[in-house]
């Protein structure tokens, strides 16, 4: 009749055989043995990916300190104090990447890039950022990689090897920062550099900003060569770049123009505003 419960169509076959089924399923059987040891798999892998979120959120902490520590270098009047510190913090941060490199032995690393890209970025932009200060220069990645080679610092921080070549644990750990974390961590040095021009401006440095503008030319002209070829996060930042790059020259261009017209120390409250005024008008 109208309104009455309609069958479905798979409640014609009978359950019952079904359960059997599954009551009946041998738990030693090569198929359970092979799911078994997948799950496993699985779980370890997550297990390590987890690690590696952890360690690569330390490693980002710890470079944000540094850079912060850095900043303090144009103000401080012990200027080699401040690097001396920063190289102690920094050597801290690769013992945290010592143990993002032993997490790796034996696994792809691309398959946990993921994880550890945030953390490897910053500390490119922290290494960058303090290369910068001693020579005026951008670090390349082959300088960056040649500081993540590490070594056992004894015994006990390996298994112990037998007499099988396979079995032989090796005594060093690398790992290679990737070309795309290195393109990152320079366009985020790009911010940190705009910071510094008005800082170092602030306490009455006139030739760093002009240097620093010629330095984010360079560096913006290079990745104007990338275009959209690059990854998508390589031209999601250049945009950031560019905003930098209009802040230092915006700067320069004030120094240059009227300079001799306003006091030393009112000469980073006007950089201050119109960095806001900038930041405003590229928001409309």
């Amino acid at each position: 009749g109208s309104g009455g419960f309609r069958k479905r169509k798979h409640d014609n076959f009978p359950h019952g055989p079904r359960r059997e089924e599954k009551e009946n399923v041998n738990p030693s059987s090569a198929l359970m043995t092979s799911f078994k040891s997948f799950q496993l798999e699985l779980d370890t892998r997550h297990d390590k990916y987890e690690r590696l979120v952890k360690l690569s959120r330390d490693i980002t902490i710890e470079s944000k300190r540094t850079i912060f520590l850095l900043h303090r270098f144009t103000s401080a009047p012990n200027g080699e104090e401040i690097l001396d510190e920063s190289e102690v913090k920094l050597d801290a941060v690769r013992r945290k990447i010592k143990q993002v490199a032993q997490e790796l032995i034996g696994e792809d690393m691309y398959q946990f890039h993921r994880a550890i890209s945030p953390g490897l970025q910053e500390y490119v932009e922290a290494v960058s950022f303090q290369y910068f200060i001693k020579t005026r220069s951008l670090i390349s990645v082959e300088e960056i990689n040649k500081q993540l080679i590490f070594t056992a610092e004894d015994r006990e921080e390996t298994t112990v090897t037998t007499s099988n070549s396979h079995d032989k644990q090796p005594h060093t750990w690398s790992l290679k920062v990737t070309p795309v974390d290195y393109l990152l961590g320079v366009a985020d040095l790009t911010g940190e550099l705009m910071r510094l021009c008005i800082s170092s401006v602030g306490n009455g440095d006139i030739d760093t900003p002009f240097e620093l503008s010629q330095f984010l030319r360079q560096i913006y002209d290079g990745f104007t060569f990338i275009g959209n070829t690059g990854p998508y996060e390589v031209s999601k930042k250049l945009y950031t770049l560019k905003q930098s790059l209009a802040k230092v020259e915006n700067a320069c261009y004030t120094l240059k123009v009227r300079g001799s017209e306003i006091p030393k120390h009112m000469l980073a409250d006007v950089f201050s505003t119109k960095t806001e005024l900038i930041d405003q008008e590229e928001g409309l």
